[in-house]
């Protein structure tokens, strides 16, 4: 009986899955855009990352203890850019895209114009959903993240970083796109470099900001599409237009 209802169980979560995948090529599949379904990442103990609580420490004006045997990282080193949980990878930049795939099982797409499917956006606060966009022979991160800024007032928060150089993401620019019931929203910038730190980001609140009821405004059932596409620029711009 136990592993008839834990097989039972996972037969529901596939037809759930597969459901919202036929849902969003349905609505997409005009477009001819590949659409990717991402489902939450929920965590109790949403532990800060290492970047913001040195941040933190900073702004604070509280510095780091300073040991005679503290040991010395290469500075070579970047640390792990999941922004999930604190984790204490490191490793050297070329790494991190299969360091995030064999560890963290985020997902990697392929092409110019993409839509990021995110389910049950009803889910408490801090809940991210993730995904890998690779384009232009370039690997990105796209993070979204509700969080709550301010006690009981959660939002939406939408970046895409670029797994590289700030001197390389310099040379892209990235467009979020939402767009149902007649109403478009749209957020063009140029994406920050995955070694300025997903959390520093969302702080500085340089991505697509939505509060809840904007969210709900353009999600279907729970589910919130964004159409992400990148192309090369060397024009630095960032706007929200609805």
């Amino acid at each position: 009986m136990l592993f008839f209802t834990q097989c039972f169980g996972a037969v529901l979560d596939l037809i759930h899955l597969r459901f919202q995948h036929y849902k969003a090529k349905r609505v997409f599949s005009a477009a001819g855009q590949l659409v990717c379904v991402v489902n939450p990442t929920h965590s109790l103990k949403y532990a800060p990352t290492r970047c913001a609580a040195a941040q933190a420490s900073t702004e604070q004006g509280i510095l780091p203890p300073c040991h005679h045997h503290e040991v010395v990282h290469d500075p070579q080193l970047v640390p792990c850019t999941c922004p999930l949980f604190s984790c204490p990878w490191e490793g050297h930049l070329e790494v991190v895209v299969p360091h995030l795939r064999q560890t963290h099982r985020i997902n990697i797409l392929q092409g110019a114009e993409i839509v990021f499917l995110a389910t049950d956006m009803h889910l408490p606060a801090p809940t991210d959903w993730i995904i890998m966009h690779s384009c232009l022979g370039h690997q990105f991160l796209l993070v979204l993240r509700k969080q709550e800024k301010y006690e009981g007032h959660p939002q939406f928060f939408a970046t895409m970083m670029l797994i590289g150089t700030p001197t390389q993401a310099d040379n892209f620019t990235y467009r979020l796109e939402l767009n149902r019931n007649q109403r478009r929203l749209k957020w063009e910038a140029t994406p920050r470099s995955i070694l300025e730190c997903v959390d520093s980001v969302i702080s500085d609140g340089d991505c697509l900001v939505l509060n809840t009821s904007l969210a709900q405004l353009f999600s279907d059932n729970g589910s919130l599409a964004i159409g992400i596409a990148i192309t090369t620029s060397k024009v630095h711009s960032s706007e929200a237009e609805m």
